[in-house]
């Protein structure tokens, strides 16, 4: 499991320290500290709470969650139980547990605690998320993400999914319908991946300016897509049926064995697309 500790690192700010860990991983040279900042910062937040949580956000019942894992290991949770860096350390802590146990009770024990953590707090977000990344990352992050990808996907293989889908995935609400709530509440849920079935970055919502040919305003990604939709809301809202389309169809072709919380974000995406293209009728009918 040294492997998910050697990835933790790069879900950190890359450090002179670390080049010996990429060299060993094949990942090639450090990264410079801009790209670490465009991607982690400005881009794909590395907090399974913005991906899993209802608002889409930092916080909440989401990071709740992780940290009640810990204190169910007995353990302080730290500041940031939630960052990817701490879960991936996390999760090669226990499987070092399992390994080291001395009897086979407390050895079946942290492989069920294990087993628990990577489907409900690791699985259930981290391929939608290193899908995109895989889109939009610099050649090192790229290979980073991959090589991730590939070690989730081992332990997966090797690790029986459960009954049911993870907490985060059962209890996820769709899309708000405007038409029944406020608009701002709508848009903050287009940006909560576990409701939309999608992840629209910085760069996403630049995108859509562009093929738009609208204006793009400075700011927090709500502020923008509320910018965006004043400008041409039945444009805008066929931009995105079509990327909960293309997110429905990425979740689609996720492989076995990881595909299992793929099909829960596949219908979110799905009914995304449905309620959007909904609108959308709606919308050219008033003109």
């Amino acid at each position: 499991m040294e492997l998910f500790r050697a990835l933790a690192v790069f879900a950190e700010p890359p450090s002179h320290e670390t080049a010996s860990i990429a060299a060993a991983l094949e990942l090639g040279a450090l990264p410079a500290a801009s790209e670490y900042t465009e991607i982690f910062v400005f881009q794909l937040y590395p907090y399974a709470s913005v991906y899993l949580g209802a608002e889409g956000m930092l916080g909440g019942e989401a990071r709740d969650r992780v940290a009640g894992f810990w204190r169910a290991l007995s353990q302080m949770p730290p500041a940031e139980p939630d960052h990817l860096s701490v879960m991936l350390a996390l999760y090669a802590h226990l499987s070092e547990l399992e390994a080291d146990a001395d009897d086979a009770a407390p050895r079946e024990s942290w492989r069920r605690a294990r087993a628990a953590y990577l489907w409900e707090h690791l699985l259930s977000w981290l391929p939608a998320y290193l899908s995109k990344l895989h889109e939009i990352a610099t050649p090192f992050y790229r290979r980073w993400g991959e090589t991730l990808r590939d070690a989730l996907r081992e332990e997966a293989r090797a690790t029986a999914a459960p009954p049911q889908l993870p907490l985060h995935l059962r209890e996820a609400a769709g899309l708000i319908d405007p038409r029944a709530g406020e608009t701002a509440e709508f848009l903050q849920t287009l940006l909560s991946p576990a409701r939309s079935g999608m992840i629209l970055t910085r760069s996403d919502l630049s995108r859509a300016a562009r093929t738009l040919s609208l204006g793009l305003r400075a700011g927090e990604r709500k502020y923008v897509l509320e910018s965006l939709f004043a400008q041409d809301a039945r444009g805008v809202l066929g931009w995105l049926a079509r990327e909960a389309h293309n997110w429905s169809e990425r979740h689609r072709l996720e492989p076995a064995p990881l595909a299992v919380c793929a099909r829960a974000w596949e219908a979110k995406a799905d009914a995304s697309a449905r309620l959007l293209e909904e609108l959308k009728v709606a919308a050219d009918a008033e003109t």
